[in-house]
């Protein structure tokens, strides 16, 4: 009987002792890092945040953590570059061409079929070209590009016609961002371009106060485009990718083994979600036709892509020799 009171008595101290210790709170990270996006969860910019949130809680063993705020939360795409030169914004994906009006030299990226495949993407992103690039932009900026992140093409869309060829743009009102190179392409296209912020863009497609735009395919169909703009047209006209940026406030909180952290997760977390969305592209235009109920045209694309060349031509004479510099790094890597 003391035997069995004994065998109780300890049971319920080591239950105790379990409870005791299951109770206690998770062990705090050392550094939380905010990253923002202007997009909703599940778009592109939510699983690339999601990767890099994985690998940072990896490789720090939880003393770093990310905690990823969608949806304008913290900041709007428009404002977040300049929130990040100020230090009140910690990390944001911001779209390529957003980044154009505080740090020009990225509108190299911006030009209209200024790569000639994904291999030639690849090669400047990923090489001496991309990490010149980051080196540069940082010494301008402050602002670190920790990664450029998977790039695809923007596929346009409009609520008017079906474009067969480049005459039918004519007149069209396309909502572009606030991006010189994208106005001037449109405008060489024959469209008129209207220059918008993302935050308004969803509303004015809606109610037509623009016919039409364009975006990275994913994004026609995670925001419901599709709904009401019933023509996709591949043109294939920019490549769209949305880097990874921080501020250098929040790389000065670290030490230096956690900044080498967040630079090897955010390379890696690019790499691994490049390779996921790699297919992705058809797969996804061929949901907007057959579920989306969008009608799909493939002009041929010689004229669009002679109108392209004077604007590549116009904006390397514009923006001096740092600028064309770089477009012959570019065109160089493609050899």
């Amino acid at each position: 009987m003391l035997r069995r009171n004994a065998l109780k008595g300890a049971a319920a101290t080591l239950l105790a002792a379990i409870v005791s210790v299951t109770a206690l709170p998770a062990a705090a990270a050392d550094v939380t890092m905010n990253v923002g996006f202007g997009a909703p969860e599940a778009s592109l910019y939510g699983r690339f945040g999601q990767i890099f949130q994985t690998k940072v809680a990896e490789m720090s063993g939880g003393s770093i953590e990310v905690k990823l705020r969608c949806c304008n939360q913290i900041s709007s795409e428009d404002e977040a570059f300049k929130a990040m030169q100020l230090g009140t914004v910690d990390g944001f994906f911001i779209t390529a061409n957003n980044v154009s009006p505080h740090w020009p030299l990225m509108d190299v990226t911006v030009l209209p079929y200024i790569f000639q495949n994904a291999e030639h993407l690849d090669r400047v992103l990923n090489g001496e070209v991309g990490q010149l690039m980051k080196d540069k932009l940082q010494a301008d900026t402050s602002v670190h590009l920790l990664a450029f992140g998977p790039a695809l093409y923007r596929d346009f869309y409009n609520s008017v016609r079906p474009i067969n060829t480049m005459a039918d743009m004519d007149g069209l009102k396309i909502r572009v961002p606030k991006n010189e190179v994208m106005i001037a392409t449109f405008e060489a296209f024959g469209a008129n371009p209207v220059p918008l912020a993302w935050s308004e863009t969803p509303t004015a497609l809606q109610t037509g106060t623009v016919d039409g735009g364009d975006n990275g395919t994913s994004f026609i169909r995670d925001m419901k485009f599709f709904e009401f703009e019933p023509h996709l047209v591949i043109l294939e006209h920019f490549v769209a990718f949305a880097p990874l940026f921080a501020s250098d406030a929040f790389m000065n909180r670290l030490n230096d083994e956690q900044r080498a952290m967040i630079i090897a997760a955010a390379a890696a977390a690019g790499a691994e979600f490049a390779a996921q969305v790699a297919n992705e592209t058809e797969e996804v235009r061929e949901w907007l036709v057959s579920e989306g109920g969008m009608a799909m045209t493939r002009p041929d694309k010689t004229d669009f892509i002679a109108a392209a060349q004077g604007v590549q031509q116009a904006f390397a004479e514009e923006r001096g020799a740092e600028f064309v510099e770089l477009v012959n790094a570019i065109q160089a890597a493609a050899e």
